[in-house]
């Protein structure tokens, strides 16, 4: 369905992986699984570092809410998708569209500043141990985040309000399985250069504030763990960094390759690239912190037990 007049669309049509008919019901029964472990795996997450004293520091503090964070970032993209896996007619209202682009933008930029702050938490663990209570104390998490909450959603209700101005005149087909950022806006036929503009250089501000925190964390953490004499030492220092490594590159990897290229780039590479952090990353998290990290087997085991002696 196509629109050749100058109006704002009531609606925009999730043209969504695949159009053809006979994908729908195999997407649908590969997603819905998919959805159901990134929500069970989380909420694991969160209901282990409660019920587990020893888990009570700021770097758990930040995985809990972090695991949060991903259940509402797949929350936002993946019911509707299911949802439009199994319609006909795949339609999202103009209003809807806004909405899941706005939360979308929030949740994972909150995402990435999150793990700036588990990466601070590392940098003055392996660092600075001798005073990490100090430094890592209550009102200074508490400050951290309120801030990963805070500047992403001003950061998204910029784009939203930019957005909001646009005018679509020439299709109302978006070539994407949520209302994401960049095909959107390939639809307005009005000049978006400022919408652009600010995409490459507040946007870019806003990605790469949290993405600067991780490497200098990492750079001084690097340098003292090489100063470590004993080889264990070494081992055990940098085994406490391994999961949080592993769920920087994988986010931060795939969204390098989406956005920080032209708008007339973006293709069907590009949709495949959204998977792996909107749905893959949130999905792999609990396993990927779960199995490499000791406490956290020690924590799911006991909260097992727990379950099973009830």
């Amino acid at each position: 369905m196509g629109r050749t007049n100058i109006t704002q669309p009531t609606e925009f049509i999730l043209l969504g992986l695949s159009s053809r008919p006979e994908d729908q019901k195999p997407l649908f029964a590969m997603f819905l699984p998919i959805y159901l472990i990134t929500v069970i795996g989380n909420l694991l997450i969160i209901l282990t570092i409660r019920s587990n004293t020893h888990l009570q520091t700021p770097m758990y503090f930040f995985l809990s809410v972090l695991s949060f964070v991903d259940i509402c970032y797949v929350t936002v993209i993946i019911p509707k998708m299911l949802a439009n896996f199994l319609s006909e007619t795949k339609i999202i209202s103009y209003g809807e569209c806004l909405t899941q682009m706005y939360f979308f933008i929030a949740f994972g930029n909150t995402d990435s500043y999150l793990l700036a702050a588990m990466a601070i938490d590392r940098y003055v663990a392996i660092c600075n141990p001798l005073h990490y209570i100090t430094i890592m104390n209550h009102r200074r998490c508490v400050l951290l985040l309120v801030l990963s909450f805070c500047i992403p959603h001003l950061h998204s209700l910029l784009h939203i309000l930019l957005t909001n101005q646009l005018i679509f005149c020439a299709s109302n087909i978006i070539h994407h399985f949520f209302c994401d950022d960049q095909p959107v806006l390939k639809l307005s036929c009005s000049s978006h250069f400022v919408k652009e503009i600010t995409v490459m250089t507040e946007g870019l501000a806003i990605i790469m504030t949290p993405f600067s925190c991780i490497i200098i964390s990492y750079l001084r953490i690097f340098i003292t763990v090489l100063k470590i004499p004993s080889a264990a030492g070494k081992r055990k220092a940098f085994s406490t960094c391994g999961s949080h490594l592993t769920v920087v590159t994988l986010f931060y990897g795939s969204i390098s390759y989406v956005y920080f290229k032209p708008l007339s780039n973006y293709t069907v590479k590009g949709r495949i690239a959204t998977i792996v952090y909107t749905i893959l990353t949130p999905m792999l998290n609990p396993f990927i912190y779960s199995l490499r990290n000791k406490d956290m087997k020690q924590g799911l085991m006991k909260l097992m037990h727990r379950v099973k002696g009830q």
